[in-house]
C-alpha cells in the first residue's frame, strides 16, 4: 500500500493545476461572452455568432497568461495559508 502512494501523489498535482487553469480560463471566456451579449444591442446577433468573435488567438494568449498567473497566486496563497 505504501508504494502507490508516491506514484499518486505524482498525479494529483498536475491534475490539479490543468483543473485549476482550466476553471480559469472557463470563467475568462463565460466573461467575455456575457459581454459580447450586453455590449451589443444589434437584432440578429446569434450564439455562434458570439463564439466566432470571442475565440480568437489573442484571446486564447490572454486566457493562458491569466489562469498561470491565477494558478501561481493561489498556489503561492494556498502554501503560505
Amino acid at each position: 500500500m505504501q508504494k502507490n502512494q508516491p506514484s499518486r501523489s505524482r498525479l494529483i498535482e498536475p491534475g490539479r493545476a490543468l483543473v485549476e487553469i482550466a476553471s480559469i480560463i472557463f470563467l475568462f471566456y463565460s466573461n467575455l461572452l456575457m459581454g459580447e451579449f450586453t455590449r451589443s444591442t444589434g437584432q440578429g446577433k446569434t450564439l455562434a455568432f458570439a463564439l466566432q468573435d470571442i475565440f480568437t488567438g489573442k484571446n486564447f494568449g490572454i486566457a493562458m497568461i491569466s489562469a498561470l498567473i491565477g494558478y501561481v497566486l493561489f498556489e503561492t496563497l494556498r502554501r503560505k495559508l
